[in-house]
């Protein structure tokens, strides 16, 4: 058979078939569509769990026709969720579905998509589904629970497998019961009721006791004292295999539970007329045996040591030593004090008001190999004897600060001559003041002359110079050239100079020009070797006076320095001496000596001086002024050349 787009492209006999075509399904569609009760068309496959219902004919059995919206029967199949539903629990009863018929149900379960399609949609996926929307929240060991574990058929509601319509019932995730007992064990086989919650909770099954969900008060046995922090199992054993014991326990006497430690040494008391369950060692008022009357009376932290502790066993009449500590106590520094002179005697350093503080202070630490002095008298004991137990140990190294210290210089001064000596340069008293003067400056590779005597050592050695990326101050400096620590303010100018070699092979560097003494003293360049030797007063000129950045910058310029004069001084003269390009040539009248008295050769012009007028002074002649940019402007041109000019009419000339 030809497919649609054959016939559209097919002769015109074609196209009018494929009207016919088209018109034939428009008119069917609209058949069925009028007529609910005939036969509909299928949108597609069912899933396999409605396989059962596939053909045209049992539309009717999931769909209701003849209403104004689409209406659907799945309630009257699946009367498990119209049982949670009407009963109000469960996941749909807690969607809140206001029209279960309708759109509710299919706008999660979607079918006529195929027979492998599936009608369940986990949002976002089954493993992450918040189960709080079931009104049943996964708490504590639940959370991590396989879902398989506790949907299975057994763990169901007998009312909601009974309305279960498919065969296996193991696919559902319906009717699981809430109950404990529905998955777990009854480990009380019925004594203690049926609501396990009442005394365990979901984060562990053994917290019953320290929760205190049990309130054993409204027992014939209230637990006090010491009682109430011993585990329920201690009391509560197993009588018979994986059973528990919780009624009809003895309690009478404390024999019921506890073995007499005294060996029935007070045969003719009981417990509780010297003890209580407050604790074992806190005896009553009543027991009155006063301890001074021996020849060992107890005094501070000794009262408060339970008997059984040196009278082992509870045998009060054997006789006990007691001359010295260790009699009782196990010595815990494990003789690093026995060279002492008292042979480590637990008094030298303790009393028995307590253990704690130690009597050894400064001044007992004076009689060591090793006195505390400076800032070690203000240390903690435990900074230099870690604290761990019976293994601290007190006889520490000392010959060295390393011995203690982390060499915060990373090694710098581990080399001969300094080979880590931390007191060639420090003191006890004060680690920051440094006893590394100039002088010992002087012996390193690079001593400290002229202004570098008067520079604080921090701005030098500060964190990151030196090339170092860590935290660490460097002090040695694989480039001890200027620009190691100084930034070239030449900006490679002078490279040349620079990379020139002294006798022994090292580089000139700044010193080509500069001295340590001072900046501005440049005694090593020489001036006359360039294009423009310094003579008359430009030797007195400052080197910025000529040398300047350029408009707009701040690197100063150097080479390339115009050589003209009128490229620095400006025309005092108002341009009138300008030649071409506007530019005046003052070496035509002035030289670097001095300004004054000017070369200027009169006999080129038309008015030479002869005879009386050679020591007639410029100004006697040339008084015209003018104002040029503000300023008053002695003009030599035009100066008149008659001598009535000068010297007045009816002069006459000899």
């Amino acid at each position: 058979m030809a497919t649609c787009e054959q016939v559209a492209s097919g002769s015109s006999h074609h196209r009018s078939l494929l009207v016919v075509i088209r018109l034939s399904f428009l008119f069917a569609a609209l058949w069925f569509s009028a007529s609910p009760g005939r036969s509909q068309i299928s949108p597609g496959p069912l899933a396999k769990a409605h396989q059962s219902l596939n053909g045209t004919s049992q539309c009717a059995s999931c769909h209701l026709f003849g209403t104004s919206t689409p209406t659907f029967k799945c309630l009257e199949c699946h009367k498990e969720i119209a049982r949670l539903l009407s009963d109000n629990k469960g996941y749909h009863a807690r969607l809140e579905m206001k029209n279960p018929n309708g759109k509710e149900c299919v706008r999660c379960h979607l079918d006529h998509n195929g027979e492998n399609f599936s009608l369940i949609h986990w949002e976002p996926s089954k493993k992450q589904f918040d189960h709080r929307l079931t009104g049943y929240p996964l708490e504590g060991k639940h959370a991590g629970v396989e879902c398989e574990k506790c949907h299975t058929p057994a763990h169901m509601l007998p009312e909601i497998r009974a309305l279960l319509k498919r065969q296996d019932p193991a696919g559902s995730y319906l009717g699981a019961s809430t109950k404990c007992i529905a998955c777990h064990e009854d480990y009380h086989k019925g004594r203690l009721g049926k609501d396990c919650e009442n005394c365990h909770n979901a984060n562990d099954w053994k917290e019953a006791k320290t929760t205190k969900n049990f309130d054993h008060s409204k027992t014939r046995y209230p637990l006090t004292g010491e009682h109430l922090q011993v585990l329920c199992e201690k009391c509560h054993k197993p009588e018979m295999p994986q059973e528990v014991r919780f009624k009809n326990m003895k309690f009478q006497n404390c024999s019921d539970c506890h073995a007499d430690p005294h060996h029935g040494a007070f045969k003719q008391k009981r417990c509780e007329d010297c003890h209580t369950t407050e604790g074992w060692k806190k005896v009553l008022p009543a027991f009155s045996f006063d301890h001074s009357k021996t020849k060992y009376p107890l005094l501070g932290a000794h009262i408060k040591v339970s008997c059984v502790a040196c009278h082992a066993k509870g045998e009060f009449e054997r006789p006990l030593k007691f001359s010295n500590c260790t009699d009782c106590h196990k010595d815990i520094h494990n003789g690093q004090f026995a060279a002492r002179p008292q042979k480590g005697e637990c008094t030298e350093c303790h009393k028995m008001e307590g253990w704690k503080p130690s009597l050894f202070g400064v001044k007992e630490h004076a009689t060591s190999k090793y006195p505390l002095e400076g800032k070690h008298a203000k240390v903690e004991c435990d900074k230099c004897h870690i604290p761990a137990g019976k293994e601290t140990i007190y006889k520490v190294k000392f010959a060295s600060c390393t011995d203690c210290h982390k060499d915060p210089h990373d090694r710098q001064f581990a080399k001969a001559p300094f080979e880590n000596r931390c007191e060639g340069c420090h003191t006890v008293a004060d680690w920051h003041r440094s006893l590394f003067t100039i002088a010992k400056h002087r012996q390193t590779k690079f001593p400290l002359t002229g202004a570098h005597a008067a520079v604080t050592c921090a701005e030098c050695h500060k964190v990151g110079a030196g090339g170092r990326k860590d935290k660490i101050i460097p002090f040695s400096f694989d480039d001890k050239s200027c620009t190691g620590c100084h930034e070239d303010p030449h900006h490679g100018e002078f490279r040349d100079r620079q990379e020139r070699r002294r006798p022994n092979g090292t580089k000139f560097g700044c010193e080509a020009c500069h001295n340590t003494r001072s900046w501005v003293d440049v005694p090593g360049f020489d001036h006359s070797k360039t294009k423009f030797p310094l003579l008359g007063v430009h030797r007195t000129v400052a080197c910025n006076q000529c040398h300047k950045p350029l408009v707009g910058e701040k690197k100063i310029q150097f080479k390339g320095t115009p050589l003209i004069c009128e490229a620095c001084h400006k025309d005092v003269h108002g341009k009138q001496f300008a030649r071409q390009e506007g530019k005046t040539d003052c070496a035509s009248c002035h030289t670097a000596e001095r300004w004054k008295p000017s070369n200027f050769d009169h006999s080129r012009t038309k008015f030479p001086l002869d005879g009386g007028h050679k020591d007639v002074a410029c100004d006697k002649c040339h008084s015209l002024f003018k104002v040029v940019d503000g300023k008053s402007v002695l003009f030599y041109q035009p100066t008149p050349l008659a001598c009535e000019a000068c010297h007045g009419p009816g002069f006459k000339k000899n």
